[in-house]
């Protein structure tokens, strides 16, 4: 099933601005909010895809990559609602809505909250040849996970609420404020025995094998997200995600620019005088290519859909095979007679096409 657009989603235009997009989420998480629909689904699945399409829109660097590449740039950073449980999306409110929001809707009685592990980053190095197919990596990393045989007790201060709570009195008369509990961080309990190798949060390091599935197409410096997999979270909290760095390595053959891929070939003066049938490397295999009678060197010839696909599946760009006519170093004398005999010929004289397009222009358009 395909993915809504997130603009759709929040009912606001492509370039709006950060204030619109927070504007149209917050009317939207108010309206579907569970505590208001209860015992509803479809209103409770409006609920994470709202949260969901502002997790990415509105981050700025998100939001850039969605705009660049759709869904599929995100590499997996939003599922649907799927990858979002309703700790994630309660977790954005004191920045939205704040903290009269969750009070209204019985947020503050929702307990101690779950932290959320910090974010573990790598890099991946790909060739050519593995992102115009996609492929999937095995990287060993070292994150932090839960330890074996962590108790916890509830936390003095807050009695296991998460929250600490006071009233003062003011003109108006007394008023109750909550805020997090300072001494368990919110989550309402601490660490009360660890084994040996664990932390002060009951957590240690360990390796371990990931498994990295990477759509063709992506591009150099595009992260990929992958929800849940980073480092673990305190008392049972929400795992960090694992942002992937895509690293593109050079080739010895082609040069990128975007789905594009450029090629030197060089042909003989004999080939590019007469003209031949030549064949030229791709990504994958070879193909044929007709060099024409009286081909000039810096000749492009484009090679439809023989370059790399796209990331948001939009088709596959070009092969550009640039033509460079090679001049022999070295002559024998036979050689060097025959061509001194046609040096004052009027055929081999110079006179290019006044229609001819220029280096810039060639260049200009090898790369449109």
């Amino acid at each position: 099933m395909s993915k809504r657009d997130y603009y759709e989603i929040l009912g606001v235009a492509k370039g709006a601005s950060e204030a619109d997009i927070k504007k149209a989420y917050r009317k939207l998480a108010i309206k579907y909010h569970p505590d208001k629909n209860p015992d509803d689904s479809s209103a409770e699945a409006r609920f994470k895809e709202a949260a969901e399409a502002y997790e990415v829109l509105g981050d700025q660097q998100k939001r850039a990559k969605y705009d660049r590449f759709g869904h599929a740039g995100l590499g997996g950073a939003a599922g649907g609602g799927a990858g979002m449980n309703m700790d994630d999306i309660f977790s954005q409110f004191g920045d939205i809505f704040g903290g009269a929001f969750g009070d209204a809707f019985g947020g503050g009685g929702r307990g101690p909250r779950r932290t959320k592990g910090s974010n573990l980053r790598i890099k991946v190095q790909l060739t050519l040849e593995e992102i115009a197919d996609g492929v999937t990596k095995k990287v060993k990393v070292s994150r932090l996970v839960q330890a074996e045989g962590v108790e916890y007790d509830t936390c003095r201060s807050c009695g296991g609420t998460g929250q600490v709570r006071r009233v003062t009195n003011t003109i108006l008369g007394q008023m109750q404020t909550a805020s997090t509990c300072p001494s368990c961080g919110g989550l309402g309990k601490g660490v009360k025995s660890k084994p040996k190798d664990a932390d002060e949060y009951g957590l240690r390091r360990e390796e371990s094998i990931v498994e990295i599935e990477i759509p063709a197409g992506v591009e150099d410096g595009m992260q990929l997200n992958l929800r849940g997999k980073g480092n673990a979270a305190p008392a049972g909290g929400i795992p960090g995600d694992m942002l992937v760095q895509i690293r593109e390595a050079d080739h010895e053959l082609f040069t990128r620019n975007g789905r594009n891929l450029h090629l030197d070939h060089h042909v003989s003066f004999v080939d590019a005088a007469l003209g031949a049938q030549v064949e030229v490397p791709l990504l994958g295999g070879k193909a044929k290519i007709r060099i024409e009678p009286g081909t000039q060197g810096g000749k492009i010839l484009r090679l439809k859909g023989k370059g790399l696909p796209s990331v948001d599946s939009y088709g596959k760009g070009d092969l550009l095979v640039n033509l460079n006519v090679w001049t022999p170093q070295e002559l024998t004398s036979e050689e060097r007679a025959t061509l001194e005999s046609w040096r004052e010929s009027p055929n081999f004289q110079p006179d290019p096409d006044p229609r001819e397009k220029g280096f810039f222009d060639r260049v200009r358009d090898m790369f449109s």
